[in-house]
């Protein structure tokens, strides 16, 4: 059964790290002897001064667990999530149980013969031993807040120690969400690789995260997921809109069921901190490390400083955008937090596309180093036409209307969509999986033009509201059961996207899911292409169709959008630390030619010979493991070489001398015929510790080579 105790503190103090003073002397603190008759105090463990109150929450390993809340392996696996004892009003603890259960699905394919439970899983060991157990793992989970002191941002911190964390051999982990995921987004990922090899483990939700607020009850998300009113969740809110009482009222009024989303809406544009959050989350995660082993100071209260950079081994990594944490985390690491840096698929964003050169088989790719919001908001032009069919084929000819796409037929216009994401930077590969995330990378774009932006939720950018819907997509208010369980259920992208600005035909307004919007100047029913048209003008700053300069409140809007774009461009200056990066080939999200390939190159011109980058590029791997099951001669998971990587660089960190990372290199994976047939190792296949000639990627001066 659990065994569970919880306690809250506050603290004040300033971190101080590889630092000694004599300020403290007159603390009664052991002195240590020094070179010149000089003496030196302990340093004394204190808290970071943007943390707020600490929740702590032990966990025995048999009811509940810090890995799977007490589920298990099988639990885990399980096709329905776990019941609440009242869905409209979740515990806290039913919440985090469910969380887990969702965040560790969405990121893992845990279908029958996808390899869960054989090549990973609660039940897969360290060292890849297959055992029987549920492959629980017990342990202490540590909670707060960072912010200034104003609730504006509650970036939501996590530290878990696992019992079996050795203060011989100290290792730090970070998990930073993935997508816009709450804090447990990253518990299938490096959370469960950190946990098993007895590492600490240091989350953050970047200030994303599920921080849902909805106007009709004007109610928010506590930081344990808890639902509340904006007043009586005060500072404890996740995340409340600056809007006044009128205003609320005026936006509820105007759109039944509409909602705000922390990412789109707090106004902070919070991937400019993901790096600093996750340095933050580091900190936290020694401020718990020498409270927890570090020895009574003299004053029977403050704890003496045991572990600090130099005796312990710190690994950024996670998936995503918390991939791209990891790498900007290790740009910004001006204190030596980071031994080095293990990420799979990550979301980047080089500062510039010139100065370097990616190639692949001997040739120039069709374009390089592109800004996020700049290919997403192509993509959500033409992965609608992919996705198109013979029943409903609105959006390829309203873009051969606009003049913005070819084809005399559907299968032509389809071809010439796919023709022209290939020229923008797509790979081949990516063909087959377009139409799949045509949905995917729509919401994306929504959600990053207002962040950007950082436009509040009553400016309605490009006509977008956010809002529950219907099946034929009319707005509806938002379930009660759902508004509960969001903490548990909801990936912070927001799922209910309305064009407000859809109109009847004679000009009446009707506000619809995006899908089924009419744009108003052709009176087409094709997904709101006139919104779409909008948002890709933001990233550029013309008019898509008619490629003149924007004018007026578009024009200012767009200069807001690509400031923030600014803000948030990587380096590519890893500060000569050892680095792996992963990424699949067929990735149709964070397409490589514009992320990982050309953070590679980047990399290249900030650092030159200095660089301890290598990247290893996987054949027939794509951004969601859950497609491995659905697409089957398609997709392995890429989740396997994640954990290969930081095993490398584990082995590395720990044995320098005799351990070297694996070269750059292509790995080339097997697909199988159809889902009946169990991935094995056959299917993917080791990363090489010295690659064919034909596997190699090369790094030559700024030119960075990729084999076919």
């Amino acid at each position: 059964m659990k065994n569970k105790t919880s306690n809250q503190s506050k603290h004040g103090g300033v971190v101080r790290r590889a630092r000694r003073t004599l300020a403290l002397a007159g603390a009664g603190l052991a002195l240590a002897s020094c070179g010149g008759g000089k003496t030196i105090p302990d340093e004394l463990n204190t808290l970071p001064t943007y943390l707020g109150p600490i929740t702590s929450t032990s966990y025995d390993g048999a009811g509940d667990d810090l890995l799977t809340a007490g589920l298990g392996k099988t639990g885990l696996a399980a096709s329905s999530a776990p019941l609440y004892a009242d869905p409209l009003k979740p515990s806290a603890a039913e919440l985090r149980r469910n969380a887990i259960y969702s965040n560790y699905r969405a990121v893992l394919d845990i279908a029958a013969n996808s390899g869960y439970g054989t090549l990973y899983g609660p039940n897969v060991d360290a060292k890849g031993n297959v055992g029987t157990g549920e492959g629980k793992i017990a342990g202490s989970e540590h909670l707060a807040y960072s912010d200034d002191g104003s609730a504006s941002q509650n970036v939501t911190l996590m530290v878990q120690v696992p019992a079996g964390f050795d203060p011989a051999n100290p290792c730090i982990v970070t998990g930073t969400s993935s997508g816009s995921r709450g804090i447990y987004g990253a518990i299938g990922s490096s959370g469960e690789w950190g946990l098993k090899n007895n590492c600490a483990v240091a989350y953050a939700d970047k200030g994303s995260g599920i921080g849902l607020y909805t106007f009709d009850d004007d109610s928010v998300n506590l930081q344990n997921g808890v639902r509340a009113t904006r007043t009586a969740a005060g500072k404890n809110a996740h995340f409340a809109p600056a809007l006044t009482d009128a205003q609320r009222s005026a936006l509820n009024a105007d759109l039944t069921g509409r909602f705000a989303f922390k990412h789109a809406h707090s106004q902070q544009n919070p991937e400019k901190d993901w790096g600093r959050n996750t340095l933050q989350a580091i900190e936290f995660a020694y401020y718990v490390l020498n409270e927890k082993y570090g020895t009574l100071a003299s004053d029977g209260k403050s704890h003496i400083v045991r572990f600090k950079p130099a005796n312990t081994i710190t690994i950024a990594s996670s998936i995503s955008n918390g991939g791209g944490s990891a790498l900007l985390a290790a740009e910004q690491d001006s204190k030596g937090l980071i031994s080095g840096v293990a990420v799979t698929e990550p979301q980047i964003q080089p500062k510039t596309a010139s100065g370097y050169t990616v190639r692949q088989g001997g040739a120039a790719v069709g374009a390089q180093g592109k800004q996020l919001y700049d290919y997403f908001t192509y993509a959500a032009l033409y992965q609608p036409c992919v996705a198109a069919s013979a029943a409903n084929p609105g959006r390829c000819a309203a873009l051969v209307a606009k003049g913005l796409l070819g084809g005399a037929d559907l299968p032509a216009q389809q071809a010439d969509a796919k023709a022209r994401l290939r020229a923008y930077g797509w790979q081949a590969d990516s063909d087959p999986l377009q139409a799949a995330h045509a949905g995917t990378n729509i919401l994306v774009a929504v959600t990053y033009a207002n962040a950007y932006g950082k436009f509040s939720v009553a400016d309605k950018i490009c006509g977008f509201a956010f809002g529950t819907t219907d099946v034929s997509g009319l707005p509806i208010a938002m379930p009660a059961a759902t508004k509960a369980n969001s903490f548990a259920t909801q990936n912070g992208i927001l799922g209910g996207v309305i064009y407000e600005n859809s109109f009847l035909v004679g000009g009446v307004r009707d506000p619809r899911g995006y899908v089924f919007g009419v744009s108003p100047s052709s009176g087409l029913a094709d997904q709101s292409l006139d919104a779409f048209l909008c948002l890709r003008s933001l990233a550029t700053g013309v008019d898509t169709v008619s490629g003149l300069p924007l004018s007026g409140d578009l024009a200012a809007q767009s200069v807001r959008v690509r400031a923030g774009m600014a803000e948030v461009a990587a380096t590519g200056n890893l500060r000569g630390k050892p680095a792996i990066i992963v990424h699949g080939r067929s990735d149709t999200l964070i397409v490589p030619n514009h992320a990982s390939r050309a953070y590679l190159g980047l990399n290249a011109l900030a650092e030159g010979a200095a660089s301890k980058l290598r990247y290893i590029e996987v054949i027939n791997a794509n951004h969601f493991d859950s497609f491995t099951n659905a697409q089957p001669t398609l997709i392995v998971p890429l989740h396997v070489y994640l954990n290969r990587a930081l095993d490398a660089l584990y082995a590395n960190l720990k044995n320098p001398g005799t351990a070297s990372l694996p070269p750059s290199q292509v790995v080339r994976t097997l697909t199988r015929a159809d889902a009946t047939t169990p991935i094995t190792i056959v299917n993917v296949p080791a990363i090489a510790t010295a690659p064919p000639p034909a596997n190699a990627i090369v790094v030559s001066g700024t030119t960075v080579d990729v084999p076919n």
